[in-house]
């Protein structure tokens, strides 16, 4: 069954500046409450910024103060009416989107603010790095809504937190303050409301300091070795140390031993 987005008020906008795309979740009134539009949109938009071999990073943020509110559960009655349409909605509209970010080439950012839970959570966790005012919320409370979270979206819960902290999301379906969030594993740091801005400039600044493809080969490293078990191929090996061959290995080298800033172009 093939599910046709919906037309609604919320939108997902993009831009690239200075090699840093920022991707900003936007549904005025709503808290940013996630469409089936918008999930396409989002699928769309990280294909294309993955393909970019320009940029250095990507940040994802939310519209108004808050990051997301989930899903928008007034969509619910006609896109999941029954179970074809219930699969249909999380396998081929929500799965798609979380698997665009998580399978994004260049480093993703979360940058949380307000309400991050439900859907606004499951993309927070696919993301590479996440920065969280002292303010913001978290959770999962879909329990209250009569159903599981699909196993697309509780992968990268899974990966992030464990099977131990997710059950307890999922289970309690509590809201939770950021700080807490922080002791979970599931932010990578927390600042004062007001340093968030400052946090996310910095953050992005290291990353477009470091070596475009030496960011890239990690995350393909890292994915590859959690999610799977078998050894490394000698094709992957040779793929893990490709770097070697290109111009930004030995530049920051002697950019080192020279006390200078390196000049990484990528190739």
């Amino acid at each position: 069954m093939v599910l046709k987005p919906a037309s609604g008020s919320g939108q997902v906008q993009s831009r690239i500046e200075s090699a840093v795309a920022t991707v900003t979740l936007d549904h005025p009134g709503r808290m940013n409450a996630i469409t089936v539009d918008m999930w396409g949109e989002l699928a769309e938009i990280f294909a294309r910024l993955s393909s970019d071999p320009d940029l250095r990073c990507v940040v994802v943020r939310g519209a108004g103060g808050h990051f997301a509110a989930g899903a928008d559960i007034r969509e619910f009655p006609r896109v999941r009416a029954d179970r074809d349409r219930v699969m249909a909605y999380h396998r081929q509209i929500i799965a798609p989107a979380l698997q665009a970010i998580g399978d994004c080439v260049p480093p993703v950012i979360a940058a949380i603010e307000g309400v991050c839970v439900g859907g606004g959570l499951e993309i927070a966790s696919r993301c590479d790095l996440r920065l969280a005012a002292r303010g913001a919320r978290f959770g999962a409370p879909i329990n209250r809504l009569g159903f599981p979270m699909a196993p697309d979206e509780m992968r990268g819960l899974l990966e992030l937190a464990g099977r131990a902290t997710t059950l307890e999301i999922l289970l309690e379906g509590r809201v939770f303050e950021a700080d807490e969030a922080l002791a979970k594993g599931l932010l990578t740091r927390v600042v004062a409301n007001e340093a968030l801005e400052s946090e996310l400039t910095a953050t992005v600044a290291r990353l477009c300091a470091g070596a475009p493809r030496a960011a890239r080969l990690n995350k393909w490293t890292a994915r590859r070795l959690m999610g799977n078990p078998m050894p490394l191929s000698d094709t992957e090996w040779q793929a893990c140390f490709a770097y070697a061959d290109g111009p930004d290995h030995p530049q920051g080298i002697q950019a080192f031993l020279k006390g200078t800033d390196p000049v990484f172009t990528g190739e």
